[in-house]
């Protein structure tokens, strides 16, 4: 079934960083909700959520998940993401179709460098926040030294809804706060006591400072709190806790142990009692900067947050349903292609596993399998008028070459490499014209290395990485001159034509040909053959292969035959005066200049720096365009930060971001040169 109606929905998207529990939470969730019958487990390779053959190797999410349950008459979407930088893709998707973020973080290590940018994500997105603190069994768990670090990073406004009951190897369930209660998992059943004696005064100081955080919600109430010094009942306290964290004044703390089922119960309840509704997120984005509200009333339109291949059902689309409600047997118009789709089933997903539902009303998520066009980031409508706005995706910076290991794979690689881009935006997918090479664009290595196992896995195309080659440029610094001469008798008509070239530095302008022969020494049908001569052989250059750029070609004078002078014979000559006019004009090598901006916290700045410094980068100046952070824009050659991206991630602690542009050409140092000379004549050699 799918929810009964738009209020009786809760959209929870599991976020953090990565080995602090997120999957884990979310097998606990399906296994109490009695979904599941066991209890899966990522590390036991028998996740109902990481089923992906990558998953399983790896033991850690790289896809976005749903984990559909009921609760107490209303419908828990649990959206588990990746906590992985290089899949932060599909976190910022399931933030998109949620109005609840639920942060994970380990009792242990706290809130992470994955935490705290995804935080700051979800606040640009206007979801509301909450925070879990996972793993309280663990060795060296301590709830404090957690709440601390949290405070210290995300402000004021955290609060504890929950406590727990001892730590690491005794710890034993949870005190709500909210209803001052005891909650012990035992077995397959949920505790309810009184508050042990000991832990009364601490569960009395967590709900005094929840009182005080969640007053601001209402001003009549918070004078009677403040200022009057009144005590808020039981149901003021509920009523404020709903609008403050749907405004997100108050961010509430949970305490649990996915693991052992400690605090997952309670958690469920106050998800259903406190969370936000849809209606509650506001309005989503259209492309043309309008507004669509989330309501049952008006047209069906649907969000496709999230498109990907299952090796059991085929493809699907997850889509958030936005306005209307959707049914199968629905036609619709996709906004992007204009082209109708039919929808033939509409399922809810767990895993592997498929469930046909009948109804889903605006507000919830449906999963759309089989259809032809439809991919992430789509809008599915009745007439196809509504486009919402594109996911905030981040631009990925991490291009490799990529090949076909085997002459049979080549053509399978190409429609295999789209099929992969189709499903995932944040891979990008171009030919180099230039380079002759396919590449693909990622977020990362492991990005990168996982697209290189889905072929094979998915589409049995087995492809490698191989060196990115540079887009390098020739140039000449003086002006040189040389004659070409072709002539060529083999019987019958001949082939003979002669021109005298003179070359030019031409630099910020270009190619450029100047015609200067008198007196018809070259006949004028000629000169355009010499031109096209000239610029055949640019496009090849001279010193390393690499295209010939600003230069100014003069053809000043040159003779002909009457019988045997012909276009192919002009074209001829003018390649070999071109090369050997260039052989004197002191040639050199250009590599492209890479413009970065880089934000990073001021602790790493000076490192960033001297990290620039010693590829042979130059910074151009520095901001600070808030406390704290530093943004430096800096030159470098691209060939020193092609890969970047893991590289500025190692040495600000995955703290630091950036974005690239190539804008000009630099001389490249002579031993540089001298090496990517070498390479070339032995590459050629081979």
């Amino acid at each position: 079934m799918g929810a009964p109606s738009t209020d009786r929905v809760r959209n929870v998207v599991l976020v953090g960083h990565g080995g602090s529990g997120k999957t884990s939470l979310a097998e606990a969730v399906l296994y109490l909700a009695g979904v599941t019958k066991r209890l899966g487990s990522v590390d036991d390779e028998h996740s109902n959520l990481d089923h992906d053959t990558e998953e399983i190797r790896r033991k850690n999410s790289i896809n976005l998940a749903l984990a559909p349950v009921t609760h107490k008459g209303v419908k828990v979407n649990i959206i588990d993401t990746p906590g992985y930088a290089d899949f932060i893709g599909d976190a910022i998707a399931g933030m998109v179709a949620a109005e609840m973020a639920l942060f994970v973080v380990d009792a242990v290590s706290g809130p992470q460098v994955q935490t705290e940018r995804l935080w700051k994500i979800a606040g640009e997105l206007g979801i509301a926040r909450a925070v879990l603190i996972n793993r309280m069994d663990k060795e060296n768990a301590d709830f404090d030294s957690a709440m601390a670090a949290l405070d210290t990073a995300f402000g004021h406004r955290i609060g504890a809804v929950q406590i727990p009951m001892g730590a690491e190897a005794d710890f034993r369930g949870v005190i709500d706060v909210i209803r001052m209660k005891a909650y012990h998992h035992e077995g397959d059943k949920e505790e309810v006591t009184e508050i042990p004696d000991d832990l009364k005064a601490p569960a009395e100081a967590a709900r005094e400072k929840l009182t005080e955080l969640v007053a601001e919600a209402d001003d009549a109430l918070m004078e009677k709190y403040l200022i009057e010094g009144e005590r808020l009942n039981q149901e003021e306290l509920e009523t404020l806790l709903d609008k403050a964290i749907s405004q997100g004044i108050f961010v509430p703390v949970f305490v649990a142990s996915a693991l052992e089922l400690q605090g997952v119960e309670d958690l469920l309840d106050e998800i259903v009692s406190f969370f936000p509704e849809p209606t509650a997120h506001g309005p989503l984005p259209t492309a043309d900067g309008g507004e669509r509200e989330i309501s049952v009333e008006g047209e069906l339109a649907a969000l496709v947050f999230k498109t990907m291949s299952d090796p059991y059902i085929g493809r699907l689309n997850y889509v958030k349903v936005v306005s209307g409600t959707l049914t199968p047997n629905t036609e619709v118009v996709n906004s992007r292609t204009g082209k109708k789709e039919r929808i033939g089933h509409v399922y809810k997903v767990v895993g592997k596993e498929a469930v046909d539902v009948e109804a889903v009303p605006a507000g919830d998520i449906a999963v759309l399998p089989k259809l032809a066009d439809t991919i992430t980031g789509d809008t599915l409508s009745v007439d196809g008028s509504v486009a919402f706005a594109p996911l905030p995706l981040p631009e990925p910076l991490y291009p490799v070459a990529i090949q076909a290991k085997t002459k049979a794979d080549e053509d399978k690689l190409g429609t295999a490499l789209n099929r992969l881009v189709e499903e995932d935006p944040t891979l990008h997918l171009r030919r180099d014209e230039e380079t002759h090479q396919t590449v693909v664009t990622g977020l990362g290595d492991v990005h990168i290395d996982v697209a290189l196992h889905h072929l094979k896995d998915r589409y049995n195309v087995e492809a490698e990485t191989v060196d990115l080659r540079i887009p390098y440029r020739e140039t000449i610094r003086k002006t040189a001159q040389a004659q070409g001469r072709h002539k060529k008798q083999t019987g019958g008509s001949g082939q003979f034509g002669e021109c005298w070239l003179r070359l030019e530095p031409n630099p910020g302008k270009g190619y450029e040909f100047v015609d200067e022969i008198v007196g018809g020494k070259i006949p004028r049908q000629f000169i355009p053959a010499v031109d096209k001569g000239v610029q055949d052989t640019m496009t090849q250059g001279v010193l390393a292969g690499y295209p010939v750029v600003d230069v100014k070609a003069a053809v000043y004078d040159g003779s002909y035959h009457s019988v045997d002078s012909s276009e192919i014979a002009f074209k001829t000559a003018a390649r070999i005066a071109f090369r050997a006019a260039v052989e004197s004009a002191d040639a050199v090598l250009l590599e492209p200049i890479a413009t970065l901006d880089i934000e990073v916290p001021d602790e790493y700045a000076g490192a960033v720096m001297g990290d620039i410094s010693s590829m042979r980068g130059r910074i151009l100046g520095m901001d600070a365009p808030a406390p704290g952070v530093q943004v430096i824009k800096a030159q470098v050659p691209y060939a020193e930060v092609i890969h970047y991206s893991p590289h500025l991630r190692s040495i600000t602690s995955g703290t630091g971001s950036y974005t690239i542009s190539i804008d000009e050409y630099a001389e490249v140092p002579f031993d540089i040169g001298r090496k990517i000379i070498e390479a070339a004549e032995a590459e050629k050699e081979s």
